[in-house]
This record gives C-alpha cells, sequence and structure tokens, in this order.
C-alpha cells in the first residue's frame, strides 16, 4: 500500500567494510545492483525515493531518483544519512531501508506507520534482535538528531532511546531482515532463487 505523506530512504551511503570496501548497494544479486531491489520493493510502498550515497553518484543517479550525499564528512553511519535525507524529504515522514536488506517485507513501511502510535521514530524488531536502520522517522527529530551528531555521537542505537523510539514487531520473519554483508553473502543469495 502506498502511504503518500511518506518518502522513501535508501541508505546507500556506508563504507561498506565488510564488503572489502567495495561499494555494497552495487552488488549485483540477480542481474542487477541491490539498491535497485531496494527502490522497487520500496517504490509501492512510499511516496517519492531518495537515496543517501557517498561515492558512485552517477551509477546511483542511473535509478533517475534523486542521490544525496552526507552533509557530515567522513562516513559517520547511518545517522549522518538519515539526517541528510530528512532534511531533503517533503514528506512529514521518512522510511529508511539499508541497501543490504532485499527481502523486507512488503508491508514494512505501513506497518511501521500503523503502529507508531505517538512515537516520532519507530524501529524493526524481527523477535530475535532490533534493526534500527529499518526505521520510520518524523521530520520533527532534526534538531535533535544535529545536537546528537554534533556532540560526536554516532550510536544509532543510542539515539533512538535517546528520542524514545519504539520497536515494531514482525515477529517470525527474521529471514525478512537478512543483511548481505560480505562478497560471499552474495553469492550465496545469487544460488537462491529470486
Amino acid at each position: 500500500m502506498k502511504m503518500k505523506n511518506i518518502t522513501g530512504g535508501i541508505l546507500a551511503g556506508g563504507q561498506a567494510t565488510r564488503m572489502g570496501g567495495a561499494d555494497k548497494g552495487l552488488q549485483i544479486l540477480h542481474g542487477q545492483p541491490l539498491y535497485r531491489h531496494i527502490a522497487q520493493k520500496l517504490a509501492p510502498q512510499v511516496d517519492s525515493i531518495l537515496i543517501s550515497a557517498n561515492r558512485n553518484l552517477e551509477q546511483y543517479r542511473q535509478s533517475q531518483y534523486p542521490v544525496i550525499t552526507d552533509e557530515i564528512e567522513g562516513f559517520s553511519g547511518p545517522l549522518a544519512g538519515m539526517l541528510t535525507l530528512l532534511k531533503q524529504a517533503p514528506t512529514p515522514w521518512v522510511a529508511f531501508v539499508p541497501c543490504d536488506v532485499p527481502y523486507f517485507p512488503l508491508n514494512l513501511v505501513e506497518k511501521l506507520y500503523e503502529q507508531r502510535g505517538e512515537a516520532l521514530a519507530v524501529y524493526v524488531d524481527d523477535g530475535e534482535r532490533e534493526h534500527p536502520t529499518l526505521a520510520l522517522l518524523n521530520r520533527r527529530i532534526i534538531p535533535m538528531l544535529e545536537t546528537y551528531l554534533a556532540q560526536g555521537d554516532r550510536k544509532l542505537m543510542l539515539f533512538m532511546k535517546q528520542i524514545n523510539a519504539h520497536p515494531v514487531l514482525f515477529a517470525d520473519q527474521a529471514s525478512a531482515f537478512i543483511n548481505l554483508n560480505t562478497p560471499d553473502d552474495i553469492e550465496k543469495a545469487n544460488k537462491l532463487k529470486k
């Protein structure tokens, strides 16, 4: 279901150290870059899409989606990308999905939004672990996030706790939130059927 007041944010701006420094979002899964899988699955769920990337910008721009680089220099982690996309988003809410989680549920955005309650931020909990990069954030957290990053803090989960974000349970769906972090992960995923 398409949510009109929500922008989709694809996080593809990291260093990808476990990928040997290769740009994770551009790793090929079933014939196309990982970030394209995310975009295709996210597009029907949101009003528009923005991509956070810090290198290979021309390749990301081939998607025709706006590509935005972090305001904070030096690969400051997912929060830097989240801040930049929140500032650029034309809607009050932004749903974030990292570029390495291609199996996320088709109802991700709808469920996060429906279960947000009064919170300005919610994130995925698959019943086994928390996934704070799969999150729905309101633009009203921008000043809090700017202050947090200005203090030199980078830990995403710590920030979520500070702003009273709450988890949304996607029980028995741990496989939907598998990260493809390494070349080996990509190789194995390519051997699986689409």
